[in-house]
């Protein structure tokens, strides 16, 4: 049996007749930028997290490259961020001219340590930006009371976090800070046919300031306000998220069941370790770490099972950012983690069968 690491083509199934059919008005419409769907989406998302506005942007990074800029940071600036996520976290920050500063991570969580921020804040410092990494909330009261003790801008990296709360408030992700970014790429919790993302905010003047900013400038046509992107998300991918939205709590609850089965299969496997349960997360990514995650990644990959590693090289270790000059060993924690962790297959259309599978095999590799 072959088990893929995510199965999209079974979410389409799921959902064939909808989408077909939305594929037929749009050509019949033959609208297929900035209309009435990309509104409706807008509307429907911002009421899903919980905010005043949304903004269907092309993809996750330049949500958060205009979340960044619309709230004035730039040349010179330092925004903190972990050590330990997805690259496009560090470069939105590069690509405003504002300098990433790295802090370490959580041991268990693999979120951002907020008792690390302080030492990391200077003169410079604009903002943090928490990133909600594989589905987890990050610890968000002590990050906000830092950021206000300091006068600090919060943006949030929401990009793998569609649905994921907080359990003590029931807060969404991507609503605690001034600006929010989030991915629609295919294989997110809430993915489009393509390359996707949106700006979750509950200030008028930046949610004005990104709506010009990513349609060249503009609010009337051929007239510029200010020096603006190509950034929309165009009326196909806005009618497939609306679609899915609908469905989305019930496939991350489908998520919880393959988690739950996960750690009550694997405790106490091997050397494994395992993320802790918690009823908020939406487990983009499920992830063990174990110090033979090599050998045991080549030989689920031998059996049919498809496994990925997030994320192999710490991003201050990556060619693109040796111009900081930070060494190895400067984030033990980070380094340690990206020698460790894989990634299981996980989705809401992976079978119980399947998990099975996976499991099954892990546990002949520790014995």
């Amino acid at each position: 049996m072959e088990i893929p690491f995510l199965n999209l083509k079974s979410a389409y199934k799921e959902l064939k007749s909808e989408l077909d059919q939305l594929w037929t008005d749009i050509n019949k419409d033959s609208f297929y930028v900035h209309g009435s769907r990309l509104k409706a989406f807008e509307e429907e998302f911002a009421q899903y997290l919980g905010v005043k506005y949304t903004l269907g942007v092309a993809n996750g990074l330049d949500a958060l490259v205009l979340g960044i800029t619309a709230i004035g940071i730039g040349e010179g600036d330092e925004v903190i961020v972990p050590a330990h996520t997805f690259i496009a976290s560090w470069l939105a920050i590069s690509q405003t001219g504002a300098i990433p500063i790295p802090v370490d991570v959580d041991n268990k969580t693999c979120l951002i340590d907020h008792t690390k921020i302080e030492d990391a804040i200077t003169k410079k410092t604009k903002a943090i930006m928490p990133v909600h990494l594989y589905g987890l909330v990050c610890n968000m009261p002590p990050i906000l009371e830092i950021a206000k003790k300091y006068q600090l801008k919060v943006i949030e990296d929401a990009a793998q976090a569609h649905g994921a709360f907080d359990i003590k408030t029931n807060q969404r992700a991507g609503t605690f800070g001034s600006v929010a970014g989030f991915s629609f790429y295919p294989g997110k919790n809430l993915g489009c046919f393509g390359d996707g993302g949106s700006v979750a905010t509950n200030d008028s003047k930046i949610h004005e300031t990104i709506d010009l900013m990513r349609n060249y400038g503009s609010s009337v046509r051929y007239h510029h306000e200010i020096v603006g992107v190509n950034s929309r998300l165009d009326e196909l991918q806005a009618g497939i998220l609306s679609t899915k939205l609908k469905y989305l709590d019930e496939w991350n609850e489908r998520r919880r069941e393959i988690a739950k089965f996960y750690l009550q299969e694997l405790n106490k496997v091997g050397d494994i370790v395992l993320p802790e349960y918690n009823a908020g997360h939406v487990w983009h990514i499920f992830h063990i770490r174990s110090s033979k995650r090599e050998q045991l990644r080549e030989y689920l990959a031998n059996n049919g099972v498809g496994v990925n590693v997030h994320y192999p090289t710490p991003i201050h270790l990556q060619p693109a950012y040796q111009y900081m000059n930070i060494k190895k060993g400067a984030f033990p924690i980070t380094e340690t983690i990206s020698q460790e962790v894989l990634s299981l297959p996980i989705g809401p259309h992976l079978t119980k069968e399947e998990a099975s599978v996976c499991v099954r095999k892990i546990k002949e590799f520790f014995r």
